[in-house]
């Protein structure tokens, strides 16, 4: 798999692969396997996002989005480490409500509202030098590897870029 690109399949992600298949709300998914949920903000506000991100949001990619980072917790381990973005203006319209989530989770908003539409899934193995993995492994050792995925959600057209990486702890929830 090069580096470089988020693909449409996965390869070689063994245990993670029904994690990050999974079309459903991944908070939904995870308070299904433990005893104690809860999200944990690192970061919420204006800051550059990466080339491909800006690409994805239609913005240019010198301009600043809105980003928010957190981790998800499973029975007070993190599992997942998500991060947001969509581009500053539509934080007064269409994605108003994501400024203010706190250390509620994004997709309890996302699957409760009707008119927000997901795009297909992509896939990425993040190695030690990719932003995302060095961002995900502050909590600990992490692996060679770590799983990722990503995808647009919509709602009248405007995009939000939710991305999600798998923590090794994820395989131990029930």
């Amino acid at each position: 798999m090069r580096d470089e690109y988020w693909q449409s399949l996965i390869l070689g992600a063994d245990g993670f692969t029904p994690w990050l298949r999974d079309e459903g709300s991944l908070t939904r998914r995870i308070r299904q396997r433990c005893d104690e949920f809860a999200v944990k903000p690192v970061r919420s506000g204006l800051a550059r996002v990466a080339y491909d991100e800006a690409a994805l949001l239609g913005i240019p990619p010198d301009r600043y989005a809105f980003s928010r980072e957190v981790f998800l917790y499973a029975d007070g381990k993190p599992v997942v480490f998500a991060h947001s973005a969509c581009a500053h203006e539509n934080l007064r319209g269409v994605w108003g409500a994501v400024r203010g989530l706190g250390n509620r989770s994004l997709g309890t908003l996302l699957f409760s509202h009707p008119l927000v539409a997901r795009q297909p899934l992509h896939y990425k193995a993040l190695q030690a030098h990719h932003p995302l993995y060095r961002s995900a492994a502050v909590l600990g050792e992490a692996p060679q590897r770590l799983w990722a995925r990503r995808s647009l959600f919509c709602l009248h057209g405007v995009p939000l870029l939710v991305t999600e990486v798998f923590l090794p702890e994820i395989l131990k929830l029930k």
